[in-house]
């Protein structure tokens, strides 16, 4: 199935319907898709391979995502915050392309060879002025349909490649068609670089959600926006649910009409999600797992367990909260050793994920076995009933000794004591044992001391898990998709300890 049809769906279903914005001023479906079949005349009248895209999120995201798939091109958003150069860089690798790019951002990409750049407003004149009827439309659906560069923290990114058959595969196993009421509004604050942000323009219009697009994060913003446009669903990054409570308690403030809130893409300390829980009672959260290869979400921990999980005091059950919930019934997943063999009920392994929406593609590189099975590079387990535990990227895991220490575990028990705001545990070179094990803490006021942490962490987990080096800074760096820059912290701690000490 292609991902165009998606659109053309609900524009049938529901023509006058608002798709993005307002209710007063917002785009139907049926202006949404004029200007998707504007945008792909005019695409079709360019040499070119990509669709790239390049400004923050609003009403242009969708109409070129829809565009792009009916002109038969790779929509390809990319990261404005890099640097310059390095943005340039990934430019130049999707030429021959046409770059729509928000006006005040075009300047730095300008003279990338092979690329043709449009401004957004110069976009908004193409979708309204190309005569698509002329236009002849590209039969596609094996085609790749978004390409997604990796933030490249190891390397030069990688282009994870989805194709429109594993995009509305996800979508039509996890969304009823036109199931949302015409009340319901969705406010997608991640950047349109995400694979959450693509998954939130097609689940949006086959659900019938009208979208609200905030271009760029603050938890004033987010909390001003919600409750003016009576927003009902939303999905938010644990750092931005922190950020978010901390202003709905100080203005008394608990938005009435939001209904769902999901949150993914990072760890969710427990403390924030049961915070949540008991401020937000009329809400149902959702912790949704997932990764760019397959195409979203791959596992989902729902409003039930949620509500199980907080007010059980059975121990298994209440630490569900720190679970991603089960697997997609639409999904296999299994728990697997060094040799590939697999691994029973808590028993910790590497995540692998089987299933139609599962891509595990880069561009000119298969990343998915011959049998459907995708390697996900994430430590985890299952227990007895199925939930999934995650314990970071595999590449997280410290060696110390021979013993494989996970960080998750650590920052857990550290989380839970009351100085302790944010936490980061990695390891770092060590002549004897190879890694020890380091923490950087964010505390809070007063701040504990080392000692104090120490014995924390000793009295609930074995000795050679309490950290050897200990660093506190007023805040860990994330980056904006909410992401704790890990190695960014084990790169710097490293250097500070290769450093000649000075006394």
């Amino acid at each position: 199935m292609h991902t165009s049809l998606l659109l053309e769906m609900g524009a049938e279903a529901f023509p006058e319907r608002v798709a993005i914005g307002t209710l007063e001023n917002g785009v139907t479906y049926a202006g949404l898709l004029e200007r998707a079949r504007g945008a792909a005349g005019w695409f079709n009248t360019q040499h070119l391979d990509t669709v790239v895209f390049i400004g923050l999120n609003g009403p242009a995201l969708s109409a070129a995502v829809f565009g792009s798939a009916l002109a038969g091109k790779p929509f390809a958003p990319l990261n404005y915050r890099l640097s310059d150069p390095d943005l340039r860089k990934l430019l130049a690798r999707t030429a021959p392309s046409v770059a729509i790019v928000d006006d005040d951002m075009i300047e730095r990409v300008r003279g990338v060879e092979g690329v043709t750049l449009l401004s957004r407003t110069d976009f908004a004149a193409a979708c309204r002025h190309v005569d698509y009827q002329t236009a002849e439309l590209a039969e596609v659906d094996p085609d790749i349909a978004v390409l997604l560069f990796t933030s490249g923290t190891t390397g030069e990114p990688k282009a994870a490649v989805l194709r429109h058959r594993h995009l509305t595969s996800y979508v039509i196993s996890t969304v009823e068609f036109m199931g949302a009421g015409e009340e319901e509004a969705a406010l997608v604050s991640v950047p349109p670089y995400h694979i959450a942000s693509i998954s939130a323009v097609l689940t949006g219009v086959y659900s019938g959600r009208r979208a609200v697009y905030l271009p760029s994060f603050t938890p004033e913003t987010w909390v001003d926006v919600a409750a003016f446009e009576k927003v009902t669903h939303a999905m938010v990054v644990p750092t931005m649910l922190g950020r978010i409570l901390e202003v709905l308690e100080k203005r008394n403030e608990r938005l009435p009409h939001l209904r769902a809130l999901s949150y993914g893409g990072g760890r969710m300390p427990q403390p924030t999600i049961e915070h949540a829980l008991k401020l937000l009672p009329q809400v149902e959260f959702v912790n949704a797992y997932g990764l760019t290869e397959t195409s979203s979400t791959i596992s989902v921990l729902g409003p039930e367990d949620h509500r199980m999980a907080i007010t059980s005091d059975d121990p298994a059950v209440r630490r569900r909260l720190g679970s991603v919930g089960k697997p997609l019934p639409s999904l296999e997943v299994e728990i697997r050793g060094p040799e590939g063999e697999k691994l029973g009920p808590g028993q910790a392994g590497e995540v692998y994920v089987r299933g139609e929406q599962v891509a595990g593609e880069y561009l000119h590189r298969k990343a998915i076995q011959d049998d459907g099975w995708f390697p996900t590079n994430d430590a985890g387990w299952l227990d007895e009933e199925g939930y999934l535990y995650l314990e970071g990227r595999l590449d997280d895991v410290i060696v110390r000794g021979g013993e494989n220490i996970s960080p998750g575990e650590i920052e857990d028990v550290l989380r839970g004591h009351p100085g302790v705001a944010d936490v980061a545990v990695l390891g770092v070179p060590d002549d004897r044992w190879g890694e020890r094990v380091a923490a950087v803490v964010a505390p809070r006021e007063p701040a504990p001391s080392v000692e104090e942490l120490s014995e924390w962490v000793r009295a609930r987990l074995r000795s050679t898990k309490t950290p050897e080096t200990w660093e506190f800074r007023p805040e860990l760096p994330y980056n904006e998709t909410g992401k704790l820059l890990r190695r960014v912290l084990k790169q710097e701690l490293a250097e500070a300890a290769s450093r000649p000490r000075s006394d």
